[in-house]
């Protein structure tokens, strides 16, 4: 069964967020003395604009008294929360200039050049801006990005619905026989479609019989669990979901008790987690539960992370980070157990929205094998 196109096409952000987090990022600038900050990260531009360009380059200037000019290659076509929007020069007769950045950068140079010290987020060259000190803007970033508003969190339920799409198209045809390739290829046809427009990065893993990796030119076997870990990138917002399948969907009493106890991880994350609940004694936790197993199944890396313009951020569920979580925190939850006799293993994965009393699952696709 093909997955039919999506007739809910994704909105971009929403022009009135995006003017609160350019507020939120002018008061910040003020606190730390920076006069103005370049954006030129497409996720950042979006995020703090509305703006999204993935194919051509677009930089964002904010002053600290929240003056804000989007430089774009063309004229937006919906309404965005800038002051000012100058386009440069991308092509001519439809042949591109030889250099985007410097064509992007061109129509702000002399506003950049009147301040002391820039704020930016992502690495320039310091030659152009002699006498301006430059000032990282990546921390500060990303902790105002870390509580998730409702426009950005209804991308990511988009990006979600088309992984979603891609495992019911896996689950219809994966059949012995079927090469990884295919599979692979298949199921990022199927989040396209969904998803109605065109998406970024799709995942690492789609393997069978494998903990993990990119797809080959190999034919699945009867037996074999596929390991399929997707995230659909949608105007540079990612979800990440994974799922395991029996190849021939036959699981064997070894494979059905390796998911019955990943299940109940996801569940006591489902029953535990709250703003103010450490991440790092969540893992643990966690990590105790898995190994106590006698059939020497491993558990061998963490148990999720935060996700949204990066596809891992905070919180981190992981002992070398000791992370709280935070209300507006979008997570993944990924338990896993692998071992030989699995063939290879199990890893199964939700996503999830931290509210004010516990978390919202923003996934729900079935979790069986």
């Amino acid at each position: 069964m093909t997955a039919a196109p999506s007739q809910d096409k994704p909105r971009g952000l929403d022009p009135v967020a995006s003017q609160e987090r350019l507020r939120r990022l002018c008061d910040n600038m003020d606190a730390e003395r920076i006069t103005a900050a370049l954006i030129s990260a497409p996720g950042h531009v979006h995020y703090l604009s509305g703006f999204w360009s993935p194919e051509y380059p677009a930089l964002l200037y904010v002053t600290r008294e929240g003056e804000s000019i989007l430089s774009a290659h063309e004229t937006p076509a919906a309404e965005i929360a800038v002051s000012e929007t100058r386009k440069y020069e991308s092509q001519r007769l439809c042949t591109l200039v030889e250099d985007l950045p410097a064509a992007a950068l061109a129509p702000l140079l002399d506003s950049i050049r009147s301040h002391a010290r820039l704020g930016v987020d992502s690495a320039i060259c310091p030659w152009l801006f002699p006498a301006v000190t430059l000032h990282d803007l990546g921390p500060l970033l990303r902790r105002l990005r870390r509580r998730k508003a409702p426009d950005e969190v209804e991308l990511l339920r988009s990006a979600v619905r088309a992984t979603e799409a891609a495992y019911a198209h896996a689950r219809d045809i994966l059949k012995p026989g079927l090469s990884e390739f295919e599979l692979f290829a298949a199921m990022r046809a199927a989040a396209v479609r969904t998803a109605g427009e065109p998406i970024g990065h799709f995942g690492n893993d789609f393997q069978c019989n494998s903990p993990g990796g990119p797809a080959r030119h190999r034919p699945s076997a009867a037996g074999e669990l596929a390991v399929l870990d997707v995230s659909v990138n949608l105007r540079g917002y990612s979800s990440d979901l994974c799922r395991t399948f029996a190849v021939d969907r036959a699981p064997s009493q070894a494979q059905n008790e390796a998911h019955r106890r990943i299940v109940e991880v996801l569940e006591h994350v489902e029953t535990t987690v709250k703003p103010g609940v450490s991440c790092k004694r969540l893992f643990l936790d966690v990590e105790k539960t898995l190994a106590s197993n006698e059939n020497g199944w491993e558990f061998f890396h963490h148990l999720g992370h935060g996700i949204g313009l990066s596809g891992h951020e905070a919180p981190r569920l992981n002992p070398n980070w000791d992370d709280t979580f935070a209300e507006g925190d979008v997570f993944t939850a990924e338990p896993g157990l692998y071992g030989p006799d699995l063939k290879a293993g199990i890893r199964l994965e939700h996503n999830y929205l931290v509210t004010a009393t516990g978390v919202e699952p923003l996934s729900t696709f079935p979790l069986d094998l």
